[in-house]
């Protein structure tokens, strides 16, 4: 068995308040590190004015996905880029914390895959993990952490956070009770919500990485 799986967290009586609600993931607009790829965790690099029109076409998207619903928690990641990303959006947070910055890459910060690749050809973040960084096991324990107090407030409403792209699509597959390795294969774009939440007691993906509009 991995060392990453954890059992899915079903949730009894689906007709319940919890299932009604969603765990809705934003990720911040562009920056001109992710428009050429390059490795961003705590470098604080500022939205582009591309990344600033996608925050703020993402409040729009925002407001079709939660109906006009007051949420119960809302969390971002202390980053500028995904505080700017909230505000420009009208999204007010009521908590930056550092659950939800993104995988550390220690050493790879700054770098591209393709750089990494010339030295390290066979590397991959979702299984390797970054030299000074976090490793999967890291990470994933993390991503739990921020799940269970999301869990805990869905009871009230809809749950926001607003982070990074490499730890939303690990938070995508540990709600689905998936190793983190899985999260590869999720797509989160710069701007772009995904909604999380429950059909029938069972963990599902109600939406996937919708593009600001």
């Amino acid at each position: 068995m991995s060392a990453y799986y954890r059992p899915v967290t079903f949730v009894s009586g689906y007709g319940s308040r919890v299932s009604e609600h969603s765990i809705l993931l934003i990720r911040h607009g562009q920056t001109e590190w992710s428009a050429a790829g390059k490795h961003t965790s705590h470098t604080d690099v500022p939205l582009t004015g591309v990344g600033e029109r996608q925050a703020h076409a993402a409040g729009r998207t925002y407001a079709v996905l939660h109906g006009g619903r007051h949420p119960a928690l809302v969390l971002s990641s202390p980053r500028l880029r995904a505080e700017h990303t909230a505000r420009l959006a009208g999204i007010d947070v009521d908590e930056a914390t550092e659950d939800l910055a993104e995988w550390d890459y220690g050493r790879y910060e700054g770098t591209t895959t393709d750089e990494i690749h010339r030295t390290v050809p066979d590397w991959t973040l979702w299984t390797d993990g970054a030299p000074d960084g976090e490793t999967p096991a890291q990470v994933a324990a993390r991503g739990d952490r921020v799940l269970d107090r999301a869990r805990a407030a869905l009871a009230d409403g809809d749950v926001v956070l607003v982070g990074h792209g490499h730890f939303s699509r690990v938070l995508i597959a540990r709600w689905l009770g998936l190793d983190v390795a899985l999260g590869e294969g999720f797509r989160v774009d710069p701007a772009s919500i995904s909604a999380l939440g429950y059909d029938r007691g069972a963990p599902q993906i109600r939406h996937l990485n919708v593009p600001p509009t």
